[in-house]
């Protein structure tokens, strides 16, 4: 069992590495994030031995945050805000992950360990929201959870890479969603 201190360093860096890494991407560097957590660079390496094994633990941590709010989501009153509100979530969190994802590659990491697992248990919870919000009748019956997804990570990556602001990003998401509406319920 870890020591409480012990326990409180990981986590504050990795409170902080999400924060530098999620800002500064591939050039944001473990240094940094050993500066703004108030501890010595060894204390971060005696956790995470790589750049690479501290930024899948980010991403696993952010992947796992996200899920618990999903699920916690899952019986909502109202399943169609349930799932409208979390899709525009993610594309509102998309550019610090997209962030943390592309500095995880750059340092060696792949797409298989406990992040790819955590992003695979997001992503059958987004599947649950849809079929809540299908059952209630506020999304098509027609579309399934791999095209949801293509038009989430499409989303996502435009509003990452072309840096909408959020009035933008909102009427993005406007059109997305009447698309996603079945045509008795399109605004």
């Amino acid at each position: 069992m870890k020591r409480a201190d012990a326990r409180t360093n990981r986590a504050r860096i990795l409170d902080v590495a999400e924060e530098v890494f999620g800002k500064g991407g591939e050039s944001a560097s473990t240094e940094e994030v050993a500066r703004q957590a108030g501890v010595g660079i060894a204390t971060v390496f005696r956790h995470f031995p790589t750049k690479a094994a501290l930024l899948q633990a980010v991403l696993t941590r952010r992947f796992d945050r996200l899920h618990g709010q999903a699920e916690a989501l899952i019986g909502a009153v109202n399943p169609g805000e349930a799932f409208f509100d979390f899709f525009d979530r993610l594309v509102a969190d998309a550019t610090t992950k997209i962030a943390i994802g592309e500095a995880l590659l750059a340092a060696g990491g792949d797409g298989e360990g406990e992040a790819a697992q955590a992003s695979n248990r997001l992503r059958r919870a987004v599947g649950a929201l849809l079929l809540r919000a299908q059952q209630a009748g506020a999304v098509r019956d027609d579309i399934e959870l791999p095209e949801v997804y293509a038009l989430l990570v499409g989303t996502s990556r435009a509003a990452a890479y072309a840096y909408l602001d959020d009035e933008v990003r909102a009427r993005v998401l406007a059109i997305v969603f009447d698309g996603l509406r079945p045509a008795s319920r399109r605004d």
